[in-house]
């Protein structure tokens, strides 16, 4: 079985997660990530935590497979009900930096896609 060294870290930080893809309807929102959280969860040496996520309705369509760290934040985003919820006719780009910030851009689909 795949080991999920992030998930847990994901989960504490849903809460905040939630309240700026709430706000990242209007605008663009970032907020600092604590390093130590991650590192205590697993190191990732010189290949970093930084990632990005793009998601159509709540799908991933970029590919995560080779970040632990964006796989098990997708993974505690769909374990969320409310965010899956908001994630829905959206398109949102969720990513960290080598920083620890974590940006989320949110935008609708467009029904003539």
């Amino acid at each position: 079985m795949e080991e999920r060294n992030y998930l847990a870290t994901w989960k504490k930080y849903l809460p905040v997660i939630r309240l700026h893809l709430k706000k990242s309807l209007t605008e663009e929102q970032s907020f600092k990530l604590n390093i130590q959280d991650f590192e205590s969860a697993g190191d990732r040496g010189k290949s970093g935590y930084t990632f990005s996520i793009t998601m159509e309705n709540a799908k991933v369509i970029n590919n995560i497979s080779g970040s632990p760290v964006a796989r098990d934040l997708y993974e505690a985003l769909k374990s969320d009900e409310a965010i899956k919820a908001m994630l829905l006719d959206k398109s949102v780009k969720i990513n960290v930096n080598k920083s620890f910030v974590l940006t989320i851009k949110n935008s609708y689909i467009s029904a003539y896609k």
